[in-house]
């Protein structure tokens, strides 16, 4: 996990209007209309540590692997970002990818592989990577070495897809 003099560099999460616009994409999934979003976005529910309530929130998929399932999201509030730390108390969740519902398990990656997976990423996306690593405060300009930087200060979470569970009430399946 990243230290916290990295996370007290972090801008604070938006209020007023900016909080509006970035919670907007939470209402197209709700309106179910997620499939217009592509693969970028995701929403992700999570069980808060303290309420024990259902929270969610979209977050952009920085690496997908469609043949396990599994999705890669990073946390641009750091480490104290409710959602990862609910992740951090409770693991196994859902998560909405298009119109579809995939049961998860969170597994949070190193430093190192959040190195690897930014400078892949700003690879696919140097834009936008650069843009992220403004927004949070980090240099970046756009160099391998300054994504590995950032990756490393960045925590990523891998969100994979659980098995389908057989209940004992399910008859067995004939071979065919």
């Amino acid at each position: 996990m990243p230290d916290e003099n990295t996370d007290s560099l972090r801008p604070p999460p938006p209020t007023g209007w900016r909080r509006r616009i970035a919670r907007a994409p939470l209402l197209l999934f709700r309106a179910g209309l997620g499939p217009l979003l592509g693969r970028r976005l995701l929403l992700l529910h999570h069980t808060g540590r303290v309420s024990g309530q259902d929270r969610r929130v979209v977050l952009e998929v920085v690496a997908y692997e469609p043949d396990s399932p599994a999705w890669t999201v990073a946390s641009g509030f750091g480490a104290g970002a409710d959602w990862y730390r609910n992740l951090g108390a409770d693991p196994k969740t859902v998560l909405q990818f298009g119109n579809r519902h995939h049961a998860v398990t969170a597994r949070f990656l190193s430093a190192e592989d959040g190195a690897a997976i930014m400078e892949e990423y700003g690879a696919r996306r140097p834009r936008t990577a650069r843009r992220l690593c403004a927004f949070m405060g980090l240099p970046s300009d756009g160099s391998a070495s300054a994504l590995r930087r950032a990756g490393r200060a960045i925590p990523f979470v891998r969100l994979e897809s659980d098995p389908p569970r057989r209940l004992e009430s399910d008859p067995p399946r004939p071979f065919v």
